[in-house]
C-alpha cells in the first residue's frame, strides 16, 4: 500500500463521466489532490507530457508523489486509478476477496460496458456531424439493456456491491447522465434511488463540481 501524506496528487482530467470519477474518489478519501485540466476539445490529450503519463491519450490519470516505496508513481485509465486509491487508503475497496470480487466485477462491467456504450449513444445522438439512424438505434437499444442489469443488480441492495464502493463511483458518473443515453429513469425506480443517494453525498457533490 501506498503512504498518505499532506502533498497532494496531480489529477490530469476534464470534465466528463471518466474525469469526474477521480476527484469523487479523492474527496471521498479526504486525499490533497490537484486539478490538472486537460483539455480534450483543444486535443491537449496528445500532448508530449500528458502521453509520458497516459499512453492511451485519455483522461484522467494521476501522478502521486507518494507512490509505492514513497517513490512517484503515475496511474491511468480510470478504473485501475480507482483500485489504487483505494489499496492505498484502504477505503471503497475491500480487503477481503469475496466482497472484492463483487466490486471487481461490477467496476469492470463500468469499464468495459456501461460507459463504452453510452459513450457511444451519446456520440451518435448529439455529437456526430450526420446522424446515422441505425448507430443511434443500436447504441440507444443497448444503453438501455445495460441499464436494466442495472435495475435488476440494484433490486434490494443499496449499492452494486452491497456496500458503497468504487463500483458505484464509476457507474454513476455515466449514469447521471441518462437523459442525454434515450433512457427514461422514471422507469428504473431502483436505478433512480440509486443516483439520488449518491448525488446527496457532499464527497460527490466536491468532485462533480472540482474541474
Amino acid at each position: 500500500m501506498a503512504a498518505v501524506s499532506g502533498r497532494p496528487i496531480d489529477v490530469h482530467t476534464w470534465s466528463t463521466p471518466n474525469g469526474w470519477k477521480i476527484p469523487i474518489m479523492l474527496e471521498e478519501c479526504a486525499l490533497p489532490y490537484r486539478i490538472v485540466p486537460v483539455d480534450i476539445a483543444k486535443n491537449e490529450q496528445f500532448a508530449a507530457d500528458f502521453l509520458a503519463i497516459s499512453p492511451n491519450n485519455k483522461i484522467p490519470a494521476i501522478v502521486d508523489p507518494d507512490g509505492p516505496g514513497g517513490q512517484p508513481i503515475s496511474v491511468f485509465e480510470s478504473g485501475a486509478i480507482l483500485q489504487y486509491l483505494g489499496r492505498k487508503t484502504g477505503q471503497f475497496y475491500p480487503t477481503d476477496e469475496r466482497a472484492r470480487v463483487a466490486v471487481d466485477e461490477w467496476l469492470f462491467w463500468q469499464v468495459a460496458g456501461f460507459g463504452p456504450m453510452l459513450g457511444q449513444t451519446h456520440h451518435f445522438k448529439i455529437y456526430a456531424p450526420e446522424k446515422v439512424p441505425y448507430a443511434i438505434d443500436r447504441f440507444t437499444a443497448e444503453a438501455k439493456r445495460l441499464y436494466g442489469v442495472l435495475e435488476r443488480r440494484l433490486e434490494g441492495r443499496a449499492y452494486l456491491a452491497n456496500e458503497y464502493s468504487v463500483a458505484d463511483i464509476a457507474t454513476f458518473t455515466w449514469a447521471k447522465l441518462n437523459f442525454k443515453q434515450g433512457v427514461d429513469i422514471n422507469t428504473l425506480p431502483n436505478v433512480a434511488r440509486w443516483l439520488e443517494s449518491i448525488l446527496a453525498r457532499p464527497a460527490v457533490q466536491r468532485g462533480l463540481a472540482a474541474i
